[in-house]
């Protein structure tokens, strides 16, 4: 058994954990309160530049919004809870507190093509043009990140656009990834790849406001357009690490990420 928290501040069970090594994510319902989601969606709603009463003045399949520092958006991040989580998947002192949550992608209900849903995984470290987000990199060592996160700040139901997540794809990840080494791979050249995950079956990233997906930063997941009457605000911030990821960890058990990574690497199926 990995040591991890002490029991009272447990936030995932064992079967949990297990899951996320499986399956590449985990649901952590009431991560943060509901009323804290409504007074950052209140923000976020006069960033949007529409009226959340007013649907035609939804005129975008999706607005993009960056950080956001504001303290409800700090509280939202940070609970004991998520922390609790935090520690178990990474490791206790292995992870940096969000001091922000940016990278909205809000959805809007429209027949228009948001033109973003293709599948991939999130790069987390800069490849030579460091402005080229295409080009930003991602290896075997996840360099820069812990988790993928999703945040849901408004309910999401099947047809609110809900992220799409191909469960048990960062097993696969892993092992497109190992050739590359240190180096790693662009994100462009990762996504060319991903067709190996095709057939892995699909989960929504549902839930009420409040609810966060901690992910495997390796997880293939993608957009969908709204189909909905309700726009969908989530954040997709990631989770920085405090130090390195070790695949060969030879003080203490590995961490819920490290084992996911070895667990790819191990699996020739």
């Amino acid at each position: 058994m990995m040591n991890g928290p002490p029991e009272r501040a447990r936030a995932l069970s064992e079967e949990q954990v297990h899951q996320f090594i499986q399956d590449g994510f985990v649901r952590l319902d009431r991560a943060f309160p509901r009323t804290l989601a409504d007074e950052c969606r209140a923000i976020l709603w006069r960033e949007t530049g529409c009226n959340p009463d007013e649907p035609k003045t939804w005129t975008r399949p999706v607005v993009r919004l960056g950080e956001y520092a504001h303290e409800p958006f700090r509280k939202a991040a940070n609970t004991p809870l998520l922390h609790a989580a935090f520690d178990q998947l990474v490791g206790v002192g292995r992870w940096l507190p969000r001091m922000s949550l940016g990278s909205f992608p809000v959805r809007f209900p429209s027949p228009e093509d948001p033109g973003d849903t293709g599948w991939h995984v999130d790069a987390s470290f800069p490849g030579e043009d460091a402005s080229n987000f295409f080009a930003w990199r991602v290896n075997v060592a996840s360099r820069g990140r812990a988790l993928l996160m999703l945040f849901l700040f408004s309910d999401v139901g099947e047809k609110d656009a809900p992220t799409r997540i191909r469960i048990g794809s960062h097993l696969d990840v892993a092992r497109l990834l190992e050739p590359a080494g240190d180096a790693g791979l662009s994100f462009m050249e990762l996504a060319g790849k991903l067709d190996v995950t095709a057939e892995r079956p699909t989960a929504l990233a549902t839930g009420e406001a409040g609810t966060v997906y901690l992910c495997h930063p390796f997880l293939v997941h993608a957009a969908q357009p709204h189909q909905g009457s309700t726009p969908r605000f989530l954040a997709q911030p990631p989770l920085f690490l405090a130090e390195p990821i070790q695949l060969h960890r030879e003080e203490g058990n590995p961490c819920p990420v490290e084992s996911a990574i070895r667990l790819g690497l191990q699996h020739k199926g």
